[in-house]
């Protein structure tokens, strides 16, 4: 993880950037409106509006190319949209410069200054700003306090781990007082353990500073991990806009439902109030004609043949084909008699054989609103 910070090209004390005016009750912090971005032929970001509340954790989540760094880049001002605006606490935030924003970028990359302390690294663009040495000694002792690096003032960036790095990045942004903090795949230089480590660290240390955090990530799990929303793009343009819990159990397109998690597709077609696929029928609300439902694979469970059946229950057998282990759940993939193909996923047990029985409610079946739908 490393820290851009908006004023290293600074070579002499300069006006302290004018604080945009706060966002009032219950209004965004951030509001991006139809905003476009291409590079040359290349379109990157189409008609993207979004709005950020203070103090909210939004995680941008998306694949490699989708355009989600480039959003940030387009906030952080290293970059200018074609068309739409930018606006924060007021202010119209795209038309101005990268140092005139209270915006500071956390990346990957360290980007810590070898020869410099953790004081010194922390305190580099304050002195910058040329703001006075009392107020750098006790903004930058704050700084270090939260994210617990208080010890290693004196230390050389050398000396530290990779994790106490990031924390002494992630001083260097919070302490210019931003009041939006832009943090691009931060972790994901990180091993497994020390991710998952950082990740709740980070979520402590969001809440405690009250500070607004817009997260880059391509990885479903800490967006969902992290996240008071996720903002789902797709080649430049948003697919869904949720909540972690109801972008997972309720996604709104097939996309969604496959790049947020695991699920099985069941392109049905809907009759008289019932979706049928294959051999399976369950009751369905919405207009009648094709649709496509998402059933996660933890919503299929195994079932006795003696349990008692009712109209909201799809029961079914089942052949067992692989069953890969995960620690707690074992996924398992199980061909129906149609030979259609089910990924079914349970709590780790025993390695199962043959043929099972197994079912899933009408309700876990989630109708997707795709474009062929409209």
């Amino acid at each position: 993880m490393s820290i851009q910070n908006r004023d290293t090209h600074l070579t002499q004390p300069q006006e302290a950037p004018k604080a945009p005016e706060k966002a009032a009750a219950g209004e965004p912090l951030l509001q991006i409106r139809s905003v476009a971005k291409s590079f040359g032929p290349r379109t990157v970001l189409r008609d993207v509006s979004l709005d950020v509340a203070p103090g909210e954790f939004l995680t941008i989540l998306g694949e490699s190319g989708s355009g989600k760094t480039t959003l940030l880049r387009l906030i952080a001002g290293f970059e200018r949209p074609d068309t739409g605006e930018i606006w924060m606490g007021g202010e119209r935030l795209d038309r101005l410069p990268p140092h005139r924003r209270q915006v500071n970028t956390v990346f990957q990359h360290y980007a810590l200054f070898p020869h410099l302390s953790v004081f010194e690294n922390v305190a580099y663009g304050l002195r910058a700003q040329g703001v006075a040495k009392a107020e750098i000694a006790q903004r930058v002792e704050q700084a270090l306090a939260m994210v617990k690096m208080s010890a290693y003032a004196g230390a050389a960036p050398s000396k530290l781990s990779g994790g106490q790095q990031q924390r002494v990045a992630l001083a260097r942004a919070l302490v210019n007082r931003p009041l939006l903090l832009l943090l691009d795949e931060p972790l994901s230089a990180l091993d497994a353990n020390l991710r998952r480590q950082m990740q709740w660290e980070l979520k402590m240390l969001q809440r405690e500073v009250g500070i607004t955090f817009l997260f880059v990530t391509h990885d479903q799990d800490e967006a969902m991990a992290l996240s008071d929303r996720i903002a789902l793009l797709r080649a430049g343009e948003l697919e869904q806009i949720a909540a972690p819990r109801e972008i997972y159990n309720r996604p709104s397109t097939a996309y969604t439902a496959q790049f947020v998690g695991q699920t099985n597709l069941l392109r049905a077609e809907v009759v008289d109030g019932v979706a049928r696929w294959g051999a399976f029928s369950w009751p369905c609300e919405g207009r009648p004609g094709p649709a496509t439902f998402s059933l996660r694979p933890e919503h299929i469970r195994l079932v006795s043949p003696a349990d008692p059946d009712d109209q909201q229950t799809v029961r079914f057998l089942a052949t067992i084909g692989q069953q890969t282990f995960c620690g707690d759940t074992d996924l398992i993939e199980i061909s129906c008699a149609d030979g259609r193909v089910l990924q079914v996923r349970t709590p780790s047990r025993r390695i199962l054989e043959g043929q099972c029985a197994f079912a899933f409610s009408a309700s876990d079946a989630v109708r997707l609103h795709d474009a062929e739908e409209s």
